[in-house]
């Protein structure tokens, strides 16, 4: 079983990002890098250099590449607190 990841994170599609740097000027924790690496398509792209990530979303709402940010924010627990008996 795949262990689960309790903060945000960002997930960068590398042959989508065009390397605007867009994302990185709108994170505001300064998690997301550009990468020395080129992609497929000869454009240096951003990387998650966490932790740090809040999930605010604002590198994806910011990219103008509809495929290339993912946000992944994980699910709070839905446990009921346990009751006290009287």
């Amino acid at each position: 079983m795949s262990e689960e990841k309790k903060d945000p994170y960002p997930v960068i599609n590398n042959l989508e990002c065009k390397g605007c740097e867009r994302c990185i000027i709108a994170c505001r924790e300064g998690v997301l890098k550009m990468s020395d690496e080129v992609n497929q398509r000869g454009y240096h792209y951003a990387v998650y250099c966490g932790p740090g990530c809040t999930g605010c979303g604002d590198c994806f709402y910011t990219c103008p590449e509809p495929l290339a940010v993912e946000v992944h924010i994980p699910r709070k627990s839905l446990k009921e607190p346990a009751q006290e008996e009287h």
